[in-house]
């Protein structure tokens, strides 16, 4: 959307100002059907730079994550740009990817589509 959709930005501003990983969403971006739960973003990063930092090889990438945004944070004036999964599968025929679940970062201004609540998949 080059709008972002208002509702969308509100519910991940809410998601941000509660600190809570509750709020399940399916989103549509590029074709991609992304559906998992919301986390306010340093909740996000905190996690993110934990799997990092374990990594022998990724684990200079952790500080990256763990230090934060530098422009302004949402609850501080500015409404969110981008939604943080976490637990998160992009769905592909009958299975979600990855098993486990997934850390995705998604440019709110790039849904095309979006529901509350996460889509079922078959594991096999």
């Amino acid at each position: 959307m080059s709008n972002p959709d208002e509702l969308l930005v509100t519910i991940s501003a809410a998601v941000e100002s509660e600190r809570s990983n509750q709020m399940s969403l399916t989103v549509v971006v590029g074709g991609a059907v992304i559906t998992g739960r919301l986390a306010p973003e340093a909740v996000w990063r905190e996690r993110v730079a934990e799997v990092l930092k374990a990594s022998d090889r990724l684990g200079p990438f952790s500080d990256l994550f763990a230090r934060g945004p530098r422009e302004k944070r949402p609850g501080r004036g500015e409404a969110p740009t981008h939604l943080h999964f976490h637990l998160a599968r992009i769905l592909q025929g009958s299975l979600g990817i990855p098993e486990t679940g997934g850390m995705y970062r998604v440019a709110i201004k790039d849904v095309s589509a979006w529901t509350v609540g996460e889509l079922s998949y078959v594991d096999r």
